[in-house]
């Protein structure tokens, strides 16, 4: 096998790639074992490394199922090994457990992350019920048109979300990216699709906007003031020294200066920021 070892993730030729791993043997249950134990009993980093490599082909055929995202399918793959390898590392061979079965979770996991993470610019699903739904909802479109809603409200029941949450990834779903200025030869391109730079404006210079920032910052420096001013003129010298002077100085410079720990500068310097924060709340 140490020929086989010498596979990596894919970088040129996918098709090869895929060959090579169709060409490694799969391992028993046995051989899986004795391997699993050798890691987790002794680290043994070659076991581990017959371990990922032998499970190679399973990483290409689920991130194959991924191909719809118009995502590289080597990059697919590539994260999909991640995963594999993180499974590899927290196997444990006492559960009674095949390392598939186990992996699944940890290739899929990867991928997941991937896949939000390059399939638009802005996220689409940030909490886990949206990454949820972002997944589930992409196969159960039957059609290209948008959910009736019957098929919303069928879907909201099946993975347990509000029709609300339904609609809102459809339409996330069926959005598209476009450039804060779409710079095109084609004179008719902004009529059809605006860019956000022919409609959006730049509130910033704004008199009234400048005033409010400048009046908002005044305030609190004066809040931040008078919060300093009932600290002990100690507290009040720490405070100042590691956050608000140009030059930070550190614990221990303070610590000299005191003649005390810097494990009691940094107590001191904990519970004057909550007595701040209690003043200025």
């Amino acid at each position: 096998m140490n020929n086989e070892l010498q596979l990596a993730v894919p970088l040129g030729d996918l098709a090869a790639y895929n060959a090579a791993t169709r060409q490694i043997p799969i391992l028993t249950a046995e051989q899986e074992h004795a391997l699993a134990l050798r890691l987790f009993e002794d680290n043994d980093l070659k076991a581990a490394q017959k371990l990922v490599v032998s499970h190679l082909r399973f990483v290409a055929h689920i991130a194959r199922s991924y191909s719809g995202y118009g995502l590289s399918e080597a990059d697919l793959i590539q994260e999909g090994s991640i995963g594999l390898m993180k499974a590899v590392k927290r196997f444990d061979p006492y559960k009674g457990v095949r390392l598939v079965s186990f992996a699944v979770y940890w290739i899929r996991a990867e991928i997941h992350e991937f896949v939000l993470r390059n399939w638009r610019i802005v996220k689409i699903a940030t909490t886990k019920a949206q990454r949820k739904l972002f997944f589930n909802l992409r196969r159960s479109k039957k059609r290209l048109a948008w959910f009736n809603k019957e098929e919303v409200e069928s879907v909201a029941k099946d993975l347990g979300v509000s029709t609300k949450d339904v609609y809102e990834m459809e339409s996330r779903l069926t959005g598209s990216d476009i450039g804060f200025d779409n710079s095109n030869d084609d004179d008719d391109s902004d009529f059809v699709y605006p860019s956000p730079a022919t409609y959006l404006e730049d509130m910033s210079h704004e008199p009234s906007a400048a005033v409010e920032k400048e009046n908002h910052s005044e305030y609190e420096n004066t809040r931040l003031k008078n919060a300093l001013a009932t600290l002990d003129e100690r507290s009040q010298d720490i405070v100042k020294r590691r956050w608000l002077d140009e030059t930070k100085s550190t614990l221990q410079d303070l610590a000299s200066q005191y003649s005390i720990s810097a494990e009691r500068i940094r107590q001191l310097e904990n519970n004057a920021i909550k007595k701040l924060r209690h003043a200025m709340a």
